[in-house]
C-alpha cells in the first residue's frame, strides 16, 4: 500500500504544471492588469532601486571628476565624522521630537475624523466637510509654508489671536520653542482629510447588524465605537501605523528649510535638513550620503521592529 500511495504522489507531482507555464498562463488570463502594473514597477526601478547604487558614495571620497568608480575608498570614515559632529546630538534630538510628536498627535487626528464623520447623516453636510479637510492636501508645500509664514508673521492674524491671550506680538517662526508645535499643527491641517479616506474605506466593511445588535442592548455611540468600530478597523490602523514608523526618522526637509531660519537651528534643525545643507550648498556629497544612508538604516530598523511586535501581540503585520 505505502508504495502505490507513494507512485500516486509521483505521478500527481509530474502532473502539475511548472512555475513557467503557470506564470505564461496567468499572463494570458491577466494581461492587462500586468499592462497597468508596467509603469508602477518602471517608477519604483527607475527611481528608487537603481539609484540605491549610489549610496556607495558614502564610504569614498566622492569627486565628480573621478566618477563613482574612480574615487578612493574611505571606509567609515564619513560615519565618524558624523558620530562626533559638534552637531549630531541636536540633529538626531530634534529629528526624534518632531517625528514623535507628529506621531502621537498626527497619527489618531485622520482616525478621529473618519470616525466622526462616519456618524453624520447629512449627505451633504459630511461631503463638504470632506472636501474642506482635502483641500489643503492638493495645496502646493511652497504655497502652504507661505501660508503659514503670513499667519505666524508680526501682524499675523494667528500671532494676533495668540497676543489676545498673553503672548508677545512677534513673528512665531522666530521663536525657537514654537516651531515644532507650528510644524505639527500645520501638518495635522494638511493632511488630516487625505489621511482619513482609508479609514473611511475599512468603515464601510463593519457589518451594520453588529450597530443594530448593540442599539437594542442599549450601547450609546462610545460604547459602540469602542467595541464594534475600533476593533473593526484595527487591522487598517496598526498597518498604518507600521508603516509611519518606517518613515518616523524621515522629515522632510522640503518643509523644514521653508520654515525654518539659523535663528531656530536650535530646535528645527533635522537631519534632513543636515544633509540638504552638507550635500547641496557645501557639496561634501560623502559626507551626506553617509548621514542619510544611517537615517534610512535607522528607518528599516525601526519598521522591521514594529512589524515584529505587531506581528506577536495581534498577529497583524506587513510580512
Amino acid at each position: 500500500m505505502s508504495v502505490a500511495n507513494t507512485n500516486i504522489q509521483s505521478i500527481g507531482t509530474l502532473a502539475q504544471p511548472g512555475f513557467g507555464s503557470r506564470l505564461a498562463k496567468d499572463l494570458r488570463r491577466n494581461k492587462y492588469l500586468y499592462l497597468m502594473a508596467i509603469p508602477v514597477i518602471a517608477y519604483y526601478i527607475i527611481f528608487h532601486y537603481k539609484p540605491m547604487y549610489g549610496a556607495v558614495i558614502a564610504f569614498k571620497e566622492f569627486s565628480p571628476i573621478k566618477g563613482i568608480l574612480g574615487s578612493p575608498w574611505v571606509g567609515l570614515k564619513h560615519f565618524y565624522d558624523f558620530f562626533n559632529d559638534y552637531y549630531f546630538d541636536r540633529i538626531v534630538t530634534n529629528t526624534i521630537v518632531i517625528s514623535f510628536s507628529s506621531l502621537i498627535f498626527g497619527f489618531p487626528a485622520p482616525i478621529i475624523l473618519a470616525l466622526l464623520m462616519n456618524e453624520l447623516k447629512n449627505r451633504i453636510f459630511t461631503r463638504t466637510v470632506q472636501t474642506i479637510t482635502y483641500m489643503p492636501h492638493f495645496i502646493s508645500l511652497v504655497v502652504i509654508c507661505g501660508l503659514i509664514r503670513s499667519f505666524t508673521a508680526d501682524d499675523g492674524i494667528i500671532t494676533y489671536v495668540f497676543g489676545l491671550f498673553g503672548g508677545e506680538k512677534v513673528s512665531m517662526l522666530n521663536k525657537s520653542e514654537l516651531f515644532v508645535p507650528i510644524y505639527v499643527i500645520s501638518g495635522i491641517w494638511q493632511g488630516v482629510g487625505w489621511g482619513s479616506i482609508i479609514y473611511l474605506s475599512a468603515l464601510q466593511s463593519i457589518d451594520v447588524q453588529l450597530y443594530e445588535a448593540a442599539t437594542i442592548d442599549g450601547a450609546g455611540y462610545l460604547r459602540r465605537a469602542w467595541h464594534i468600530t475600533l476593533p473593526g478597523i484595527m487591522p487598517t490602523i496598526v498597518i498604518m501605523l507600521i508603516l509611519r514608523m518606517g518613515h518616523l526618522m524621515s522629515v522632510g526637509y522640503e518643509k523644514i528649510i521653508l520654515l525654518y531660519n539659523p535663528a531656530i537651528y536650535e530646535t528645527s534643525d533635522v537631519i534632513s535638513s543636515y544633509v540638504y545643507r552638507k550635500g547641496l550648498l557645501e557639496f561634501n556629497w560623502s559626507y551626506s550620503s553617509a548621514v542619510g544612508l544611517f537615517n534610512s538604516v535607522i528607518n528599516f530598523l525601526m519598521l522591521t521592529a514594529a512589524n515584529k511586535i505587531s506581528k506577536k501581540v495581534n498577529e497583524t503585520s506587513l510580512w
